[in-house]
């Protein structure tokens, strides 16, 4: 996923793709890697372990991660994290699509806080984990790297899905500004908005 295409219609082409994932169970795997290949990803790297896969960040130039939360000797929490610090360029700043059986919010905002660009709902449904990963792909958020946190940009909820996509909220906003719905306020109006005003107690 070198470069996301500027036309939102354009196809995605992951054959020269290197993609890992990782899941502790063999059968799940198995479903991973038949999804994978459904998209056009020829072979990609298998980790069942959070040990294995740390060789293969070391060893191989990545294009996308996607990582079960639980794994045979780590979560894929602390996996996350170690990614984002471990400095290994450029796998470090690697999308990594997160899959978890457990979506109540606080694990959606762990997985977001270590890191990952996206977390998915276990059993994983072919056209939701497709969509995402077309998202990451032509998505451009900031990486941020400071003393607290290392990964995408997180401040992009109320943004709205990425160009010629369809947003799954109702109260995502536009990419672009259109044209006015409402006349513009006038300047005493603005003026009215930007003095102090006095707290009523």
């Amino acid at each position: 996923m070198a470069s996301p295409p500027t036309n939102p219609k354009a196809k995605i082409n992951l054959e020269r793709a290197t993609v890992l994932l990782m899941e502790a169970s063999p059968q799940g795997m198995d479903i991973l890697v038949q999804v994978l290949n459904g998209f056009g990803v020829r072979t990609p790297l298998r980790a069942m372990s959070g040990a294995s896969a740390m060789e293969i960040v070391k060893s191989h130039l990545l294009d996308l991660i996607i990582v079960d939360a639980q794994l045979s000797d780590m979560d894929g929490y602390d996996f996350v994290k170690w990614l984002r610090s471990s400095k290994i360029e450029p796998n470090c700043a690697a999308p990594v699509i997160f899959m978890s059986g457990h979506t109540q919010v606080s694990n959606v905002t762990k997985g977001r806080d270590c890191g990952a660009s996206f977390l998915v709902a276990k059993p994983i449904v072919p056209r939701v984990l497709l969509d995402r990963v077309i998202w990451v792909a032509r998505e451009n958020r900031i990486f941020i790297e400071c003393p607290t946190y290392s990964g995408p940009d997180r401040r992009f909820k109320f943004v709205g899905p990425p160009h010629g996509t369809e947003g799954r909220r109702s109260d995502d906003l536009p990419l672009e500004v259109g044209t006015a719905n409402t006349p513009n306020m006038s300047q005493d109006a603005i003026d009215s908005l930007l003095q102090p005003q006095k707290a009523q107690l």
